[in-house]
């Protein structure tokens, strides 16, 4: 089994970017890294990687050798997937990532639930509002509320998630209601990270529309930007389950509703579909029958 380690390492090293980060997900030292990827070369007689203090390079030899090992280990997985999905018990170590707002509320009380029904599972959650890659970080299940430009990936949908674009009273009496999306440029928009270039999504004319934004406040936590708009600081693009209390109880309102875009769905991503082990599969399953009972949402 030393040689599939040091496939492993060797991959983790590649599609992780440095050895010190394929040491951080293996838990062991770099040093420890370093000397399997020195033993797997010395082994085969070529140079895989050029390093240095700052990257790694693959050579042609190591370009080559990193398809084939991600294949093999690949058939690996699948071959030990399909035992586990035989047995009619979930075991083994869940690895859930969720967008940290979302998954605070929604996910995370669930995963707890989830463990208690499967004592044989030990869950380990991320919350983060990065894209996280499942195959490099070996996450077993993603959370995610968009639709799935990854084809390789596959998504299974458990709810829906509407966006609306909120502000508070106090906010909108001073600086009045916008009529159409056009009008935005003519107020602060808090806008999360990168959607200031991606924009918020509005339906004009039948077409879906990304509009550009702009604004004096940005951040990359969701919460931020949702207690901006309650404190009067503009206006925010927000999901329903988030504010929906806000709205209920007047300390938000929404605005452009006429341009909503279609609901997002809330999907469960995986990396493939066959072979989906018992753990994967039935926590998968729990989400969905929790999401589906109508009263959870109100």
């Amino acid at each position: 089994m030393s040689d599939f380690r040091q496939m492993q390492t060797f991959v983790d090293v590649v599609n992780l970017g440095s050895l010190s980060a394929a040491a951080r997900a293996e838990g062991v030292v770099p040093a420890v890294i370093g000397r399997r990827i020195d033993a797997l070369e010395e082994r085969l007689g070529v140079r895989l990687l050029v390093r240095t203090t700052r990257r790694v390079t693959l050579t042609q030899e190591g370009g080559a050798f990193h398809e084939d090992c991600q294949r093999l280990l690949g058939e690996l997985a699948a071959a030990e997937a399909a035992v586990a999905s035989g047995s009619s018990r979930a075991r083994g170590h869940l690895r859930v990532s969720a967008p940290a707002g979302f998954g605070r509320r929604h996910v995370a009380p669930h995963v707890a639930t989830f463990q208690q029904a499967n004592p044989d599972v030990r869950v380990t959650i991320d919350l983060s509002d990065r894209l996280v890659d499942l195959v490099a970080e070996r996450v077993d299940v993603a959370i995610r509320i968009s639709d799935l430009a990854d084809s390789s990936l596959v998504a299974v949908r458990l709810a829906e998630n509407r966006r609306v674009v909120v502000a508070s009273p106090a906010y909108l009496s001073r600086r009045g209601i916008p009529a159409s999306p056009a009008d935005l440029d003519q107020f602060d928009c808090l806008t999360l990270g990168s959607s200031r270039a991606r924009g918020w999504t509005f339906m004009i004319d039948g077409r879906l529309v990304n509009w550009r934004v702009q604004g004096r406040l940005e951040c990359n936590d969701g919460a931020v930007l949702h207690d901006w708009a309650l404190k009067g600081y503009g206006l925010a693009w927000r999901s329903l389950w988030e504010v929906k209390d806000d709205l209920t109880d007047g300390r938000l309102m929404t605005v452009l509703d006429a341009y909503s875009s279609p609901d997002y769905p809330v999907c469960a991503v995986v990396q493939q579909r066959k072979f989906l082990p018992q753990r994967v599969r039935a926590f998968v399953d729990h989400l969905r029958a929790v999401y589906a009972d109508p009263d959870y949402w109100d």
